[in-house]
């Protein structure tokens, strides 16, 4: 028997929690975005009105306010966004505790042992919608399908406020015609290496041979072809299930360009200490290391590496960060963004091994290592992150003292 996932996505949602917040909003075109000052100059989400003008998400304020010159600007209020992501979650757990959230403003949700309860897919879905809309005041889209990558499809279909179905007799006409970058997961490197074979849309992709795309993409890829199929089988999780983290990193636009080699090592020695204090915190070792860099016109590239054993060692994730640096990029060259991730996570207690003769003593050393930088991580929680930190940091003018971060 066919599952019934709903994928449900809040409507701009950063902006219509501030259209709450500031009901003077809702009566203009706004957007929210990071601070210009401090070159976090991007649109992160906007209203109706704004959409309006073709304001568009990830844009620079100034190419936004070209387009519309009455735009109102407003700060992000992120600890508010988390308080609205878990009301809405808590709804959605009125009606399955099957609910996997996708980042903040997103959720699948398996109501297949629901609808004797609660009626079809689409019954759920538009209650769902009315009951968030008048309890919260948020507006939701929510795609309904036999499994996640079609349901996120149905959610992305129609939007405001709208319930699209994706069933087994529809699929293909409503899927088909769709660009190929609209299936989840796949980038604008995919997209154009498949643009490159003759593959423009989802429709091209499954009817395509899954040899060729493994040959071309790789063999994780193959599962782009089964995903434009209708083959995808993964699961929808507990709400309650703890989550692996995949990835552990942080990233930063700063408050100038950095430009030379020394600007660049004090960037590279904050962002990877807060990396490997955050995977210590989650019990894990990295086995590579990857930097994103973005210059000023927004050119962004990314390279990462294998290290020669897992680790969550500040020292060892900068040194492998620099090296990636200086090895893809002219440190003379401005750079406006970069970010720090560890990859290929592995729990810290199967990370153990038999040592040959001749690393014993780099694995002593190793040892003395974490222990320093645990010892820091205790001292760090007690009295906060600037108990301890560098000396670059204290006069810097990069804006280094509060780096974001981000994990998967």
């Amino acid at each position: 028997m066919d599952r019934t996932v709903l994928h449900c996505d809040c409507n701009g949602f950063f902006a219509s929690v501030e259209c709450i917040l500031h009901p003077e909003y809702a009566a203009v075109p706004m957007a929210v975005c990071g601070n210009p000052e401090n070159r976090h100059g991007i649109i992160l989400a906007k209203n109706e009105l704004a959409k309006r003008f073709h304001v568009q998400t990830a844009e620079t304020i100034w190419q936004a306010k070209r387009k519309c010159p009455e735009l109102v600007l407003a700060p992000p209020h992120h600890e508010e966004y988390r308080k609205y992501s878990k009301q809405i979650n808590r709804i959605f757990q009125r009606y399955t505790d099957l609910v996997e959230p996708f980042g903040i403003d997103e959720s699948w949700l398996d109501v297949t042992g629901s609808q004797k309860l609660y009626g079809s897919g689409k019954q759920i879905a538009d209650e769902l919608r009315a009951v968030i809309r008048r309890e919260i005041g948020l507006t939701i889209s929510v795609g309904v399908s036999f499994n996640k990558i079609f349901a996120k499809l149905g959610s992305d279909y129609k939007k405001p406020d709208a319930t699209t179905v994706i069933s087994r007799e529809n699929w293909r006409q409503i899927l088909f015609p769709l660009p190929v970058s609209a299936l989840l997961y796949v980038g604008k490197s995919a997209a154009e290496t498949l643009a490159r074979l003759g593959i423009h849309t989802i429709g091209d992709l499954a009817q395509s041979s899954r040899k060729m795309i493994v040959g071309r993409l790789g063999k994780p890829d193959g599962e782009l072809h089964d995903y434009a199929n209708g083959l995808d089988t993964s699961p929808v999780r507990n709400y309650h299930e703890e989550r692996d983290v995949k990835s552990v990193g942080n990233g930063m636009t700063f408050r100038r360009d950095l430009v030379g080699t020394e600007d660049i090592r004090l960037a590279v020695t904050v962002l990877a200490d807060s990396v490997a204090a955050r995977m210590r915190k989650s019990g894990v070792k990295c086995w590579a290391v990857q930097v994103t860099i973005r210059n000023p016109a927004f050119h962004t590239i990314t390279r990462q590496k294998t290290l020669r054993s897992p680790s969550c060692l500040a020292k060892e994730v900068a040194k492998a960060s620099m090296e990636l640096v200086l090895a893809s990029w002219n440190p003379t060259a401005p750079i406006r963004m970069l970010t720090i991730t560890a990859l290929n996570l592995t729990p810290q207690e199967s990370c153990g091994g038999q040592l040959s003769f001749f690393e014993t003593e780099r694995e002593e050393d190793r040892k003395k290592q974490e222990q320093l930088e645990t010892a820091m991580d205790k001292i760090r929680s007690r009295f906060g992150r600037d108990a301890l930190t560098f000396g670059g940091v204290l006069k810097n003018d990069i804006g280094m003292e509060d780096p974001a971060d981000h994990s998967d």
